[in-house]
């Protein structure tokens, strides 16, 4: 009965012995092995040399047990350490924590050791009302106790002629792990980093494939509402954002009691607008991001559950704030713009004039928000920002409309150009002319390019033109440099598709995208020159710095 632990029983030794029997089968289920708890005869042994033979029932223990007690009160104490096989010592339970630490978040992790089941291996839970406070980032690392089984069948799951490299797996993955600090990068970029390092060989990032990498070696991440009941659960913890925004949204609003949110707003009549905000609710302190939002007539504020949207819906309801504040530049528009240019603006490809011309407004909008500084959040502030742009936004919009006159007449000439039959030797770079123009001028680019690109992008367009002149002599020498600027082209979508959301949005990660224009016009019209010195590998180098 001791050793089975059947007996009912107060005696406290006995108590505290299940306990630490139960903390080894813990540890036993959450390592996903059976080979660490002794077995029932090795415990027998432990009670059998302590215990006197002449003890055959309970009563009879009890007896003698409050006798010898008062000597030696430990004397049937177990000792965690004998309730582990030989060779199993070096498992800790620090392998195998009961919380995930992110930030201020402590999220509790569960383990389930049942191969097939859709949560088989470690879940972090995650109240709902902490769900947009939650990163993706770190969570591949696993936790200590799977990292290096992981890390050996990422190493597995490469094809063939680059897994050869890194043979046997195991020892590889013991030493990527004994070189760096875990959740320091992303995994992958940790890992390849470090492979690198020790062979000299480059693994691509589309070579990993993480299907064939045992489910329970990937995190579960289970969302929960206020009463610990799972409202939804999966691998990818942005899948489960995407599919419970209304449900983080709600929460939030549920949270603003105080009138934060509002709607219908002409003017900035709410005095400091907080750059964050929290609310208790529960025992979670529940965290938004206040922003102007553009309800074209009017501006609303509302809360975000992340810092991006906030930034983003900021700046245009901030836009759209002034805007409504101010008087349209459009008859001073009208009166200033040469003929050239009013009739450069109605060969508009991209939707409808007045479309174009609320598109050069913005634009200068946001200009001069930008040279103000950026972004205000209080009333005050406001006001000096309304005062500048007032002042400054009818030359500021003249100015943006002559420069994308100059951009659509550049446009209507390429455009002219590739009308008609298409040798079949020029298709290629043809195709890839019309990518490119796709997305340099679209419905919106002079806002979405912004002021600053205005002459880059007439410069890309004309280098074009010098591109077409070449293509139709030497179509051959178009398609080697053309490959040159694909394989850049494929390594920055590669690279862009491995960094965080929000990182993408950072002005040295956009302006990759820039470099490879100028790329191209160093290939395809050197002739006009680039405003510093560019190649593939700086590019490259450039991305590489970006990443650490």
């Amino acid at each position: 009965a001791l050793v089975e632990g059947d007996w009912q029983t107060r005696h406290a030794f006995f108590r505290e012995n299940l306990k630490l029997r139960a903390e080894v089968e813990e540890l036993e289920h959450k390592s996903r092995r059976r080979d660490i708890l002794v077995d029932d005869e090795t415990l027998f042994e432990f009670y059998d040399q302590r215990i006197s033979h002449d003890v055959i029932s309970a009563r009879h223990f009890d007896s003698w047990w409050k006798k010898v007690s008062r000597e030696t009160p430990d004397l049937l104490n177990f000792e965690k350490s004998m309730l582990i096989k030989e060779g199993a010592e070096k498992i800790s339970k620090l392998d195998y924590p009961n919380f995930w630490h992110q930030g201020n978040l402590k999220l509790r992790l569960s383990y389930q050791f049942e191969p097939g089941a859709d949560a088989d291996g470690v879940t972090v839970h995650i109240p709902l009302p902490l769900l947009n406070q939650v990163e993706e980032s770190g969570f591949e690392w696993q936790i200590p106790g799977l990292r290096r089984e992981l890390v050996i069948a990422l190493i597995k799951s490469l094809p063939k002629p680059v897994r050869r490299n890194f043979v046997p797996a195991p020892n590889y993955a013991e030493a990527f792990l004994g070189r760096v600090k875990p959740l320091e990068l992303p995994l992958l970029d940790s890992l390849e980093r470090e492979l690198r390092r020790m062979t000299g060989v480059t693994v691509d990032r589309e070579d990993w494939h993480w299907d064939q990498v045992p489910d329970h070696l990937k995190i579960t991440f289970r969302v929960v509402d206020d009463k610990n009941k799972k409202l939804k659960e999966g691998r990818s913890l942005q899948d489960l954002k995407d599919a419970l925004k209304g449900k983080v949204q709600e929460t939030l609003s549920a949270v603003a009691d105080d009138g934060i949110e509002q709607s219908g707003l002409h003017i900035w009549s709410f005095g400091q607008l907080p750059e964050s905000y929290e609310q208790k609710r529960g025992n979670y302190k529940v965290k938004a991001w206040p922003a102007l939002v553009d309800e074209r007539d009017s501006v609303a504020i509302k809360l975000f559950d992340n810092p991006l949207e906030q930034k983003q819906a900021m700046w245009n309801g901030l836009r759209r704030l002034l805007l409504l504040n101010i008087p349209s530049p459009i008859k001073y528009l009208h009166e200033k713009l040469p003929n050239k240019a009013k009739l450069g603006l109605y060969f508009n490809p991209y939707g409808k004039v007045l479309e174009l011309i609320d598109d050069c407004i913005s634009c200068g909008v946001d200009k001069l928000i930008d040279a103000n500084g950026g972004p205000v959040w209080t009333e005050e502030g406001f006001a000096a920002l309304h005062e500048k742009v007032r002042a400054e936004l009818n030359d500021t919009v003249v100015d943006i409309a002559k420069q994308v006159e100059q951009i659509l007449t550049a446009v209507f000439n390429i455009n002219k150009r590739l009308k008609g039959r298409v040798d079949m030797t020029m298709a290629l770079g043809i195709s890839d002319i019309k990518a490119q123009m796709g997305g340099l001028v679209y419905r919106g680019f002079v806002t979405g390019n912004g002021f600053k690109r205005l002459g880059d992008t007439l410069r890309y367009l004309q280098a074009i033109e010098k591109r077409l002149e070449k293509l139709a002599v030497d179509p051959h020498r178009d398609r080697a440099q053309m490959l040159k600027v694909e394989n850049v082209q494929q390594a920055w979508q590669q690279w862009i598709n491995k960094l965080p959301p929000a990182r993408r949005e950072d002005e040295d990660v956009k302006e990759i995208r820039w470099m490879i224009e100028e790329l191209r016009v160093s290939y395809f019209a050197q002739q006009l020159g680039t405003p510093y010195p560019i190649s593939d590998k700086r590019i490259l180098q450039a991305m590489e710095q970006i990443s650490g």
